[in-house]
């Protein structure tokens, strides 16, 4: 039996670095992580397919679904964020307005021309 030779084959450190970015997106640096976990992970896989000997793939993918879902979940919470308390600064600018124009008319009296 032939024990692998496991002093050649080097891991990616672009997957090491995208899949710890894609763990702190989560946990620390929100959007910036999970940008440098997608970028990083991109250029791992293609390091990875150029160098046939080169390991760590799965890290890199990883690191891909944590920035890939993190931005997801980001960006949806965002407009979320921009739907819930923009619908409530529209409605609420609404009432000002209407109360504003009902109410002018009571105040200020028509000026009669003669």
């Amino acid at each position: 039996m032939q024990q692998p030779d496991y002093a050649s084959s080097q891991t990616s450190t672009m997957a090491i670095i995208s899949v710890i970015s894609g763990v702190v997106s989560w946990v620390a640096l929100p959007f910036i992580g999970g940008v440098v976990a997608i970028v990083t992970g991109h250029m791992a896989r293609n390091e990875i397919k150029s160098n046939p000997g080169m390991q760590g793939d799965g890290l890199a993918i990883a690191g891909l679904i944590l920035g890939y879902l993190h931005m997801v979940t980001f960006c949806g919470g965002v407009l979320l964020f921009l739907l819930i308390f923009g619908g409530v600064v529209g409605l609420s600018g609404c009432a000002i307005l209407s109360e504003a124009g009902q109410s002018s008319s009571m105040i200020i009296p028509p000026i009669p021309l003669n």
